[in-house]
């Protein structure tokens, strides 16, 4: 009867032990599941905020281009209207800028 009774907690042991490598198992699937999900969410935030700081970039760029272009344009603006007010002393000073260039060009 002993042989019987060590018998059955034997079988019950080694079946408690196909039940807890099965929990672990499923518990090993569950966290890892939870991790690709929280992987998965991680690079689609990080792809977010990239897309995010990219357009705010060159939003950005796009401002300053304007600002450049805007400032070129009233200097050139300015350069003719001082040119058209004084057309003799901007030639005058065109030439000597010219001299000086090509002297500094024969050293």
């Amino acid at each position: 009867m002993e042989a019987k009774s060590n018998q059955s907690e034997y079988d019950q042991v080694k079946a408690d032990l196909q039940a807890l490598r099965e929990d672990v198992a499923k518990l090993t699937k569950s966290v890892v599941d939870g991790q690709k999900s929280n992987i998965s969410n991680l690079r689609d935030e990080i792809r977010r905020e990239s897309r995010e700081a990219l357009d705010h970039v060159r939003q950005r760029g796009d401002e300053a281009l304007n600002q450049a272009r805007d400032a070129g344009s009233k200097a050139v603006h300015s350069v003719e209207d001082r040119i058209e007010e004084r057309p003799f002393l901007s030639i005058i000073i065109m030439f000597l800028a010219g001299l000086l260039v090509g002297k500094m060009l024969d050293r």
